[in-house]
């Protein structure tokens, strides 16, 4: 902060290609560009879509994206996002999109057949907002093939689940497979606004000078802390501690709350958990922050655990310690209003 915060992106700063080598290192991919959030690269990625698709003569190209998406509140990203709530108030929505279910390779081979001019296929690896819906293994994988069959682009929205959160670099490395373009932000500045799009061969080259552009993306304040950000990552094995960690706080969940009626599921990976009840909790939230615990609530009934990824089991067993007895109290208290 002290020698340079922002400079015009007419002269050359060298954290940026720092930071892009990088991440092109980590994921096996070939080049960067940089922004300020997720919403924003979010954003690059539908751009990138629709230009591969009139590049190759398709002046209506299409998206697929999937039921119970968030992908932020600009009107595009809005338009892909599946919540009704969101959508409410902001009408008419951005064309283009398509949706199918997540996790039924079947639906996606029904709709690239009945929708020709779909020219990629985005998804969260792990859904979010949406509940925390991990896309599985197979399908991840299953959806490369037919994105190579069918010359689409894969594009994995990995804002909220990447850059360690659930024990790798990125979640869909868990499925042996490489994206062709790749939302990232959040984790990325340990707190710094950031934002980057990172795309492989085939989407590399899409995006010409003059097509697309930010003012403050790339800055050096930002670029430094990605850069540092991934480095101490790094030094302090914080992939496997993510990992280890979350793997005690989901046995731990499930040993507490696994087996009572009011709790349909308890699903994620490292460091990104829900717990969806059988009904309506955003009660939970003020309940939690009295007990000095905070936590989110999606999709109206799924309590979402994203912590620091320093968090040491020590502190997982202490939140265990104190959201269990609440959620237990909470789903007894309701069912006793209900039967009154």
């Amino acid at each position: 902060m002290a020698k340079l915060i922002h400079t015009s992106n007419y002269v050359h700063i060298p954290l940026q290609e720092e930071l892009a080598a990088r991440l092109c290192e980590l994921s096996g991919m070939a080049n960067a560009f940089f922004c300020n959030s997720g919403l924003e690269a979010n954003e690059a990625a539908i751009k990138i879509a629709r230009k591969f698709g009139h590049d190759r003569g398709n002046t209506e190209p299409e998206i697929l994206v999937f039921e119970r998406a968030f992908h932020g509140r600009s009107l595009a990203t809005l338009s892909a996002t599946a919540n009704p709530k969101i959508h409410a108030g902001f009408g008419p929505l951005v064309g283009g999109f398509v949706r199918a279910p997540l996790n039924n390779l079947a639906a996606v081979e029904k709709a690239l057949a009945d929708h020709p001019r779909i020219t990629a296929v985005f998804l969260e690896t792990i859904q979010g907002e949406g509940g925390v819906n991990p896309s599985r293994i197979e399908f991840l994988q299953g959806l490369r093939e037919l994105c190579d069959r069918h010359d689409k682009l894969l594009m994995l929205d990995e804002v909220q689940c990447g850059i360690g959160r659930t024990g790798k670099w990125f979640a869909h490395q868990w499925a042996g497979i490489v994206p062709d373009v790749m939302p990232l932000a959040k984790g990325l500045g340990s707190g710094v606004p950031i934002g980057a799009v990172v795309c492989g061969p085939k989407a590399a080259g899409v995006l010409q000078a003059g097509n697309h552009g930010t003012t403050f993306g790339g800055n050096p304040l930002a670029m430094r802390a990605g850069v540092e950000t991934l480095r101490i990552m790094e030094e302090d094995g914080l992939l496997a501690h993510a990992e280890s960690v979350g793997a005690q706080l989901m046995a731990d969940l499930q040993r507490e709350l696994g087996s009572h009626p009011g709790v349909k599921d308890i699903r994620g990976q490292g460091l990104m958990l829900g717990v969806e009840l059988d009904r309506p909790c955003g009660a939970l939230l003020g309940i939690a922050c009295e007990a000095g615990l905070l936590i989110s609530i999606t999709a109206d009934t799924v309590i979402r655990l994203v912590p620091p990824l320093v968090m040491t089991h020590d502190e997982a067993r202490e939140v265990v310690a104190r959201l269990a007895p609440l959620v237990l109290q909470f789903l007894k208290d309701s069912d006793v209003k209900a039967a009154a």
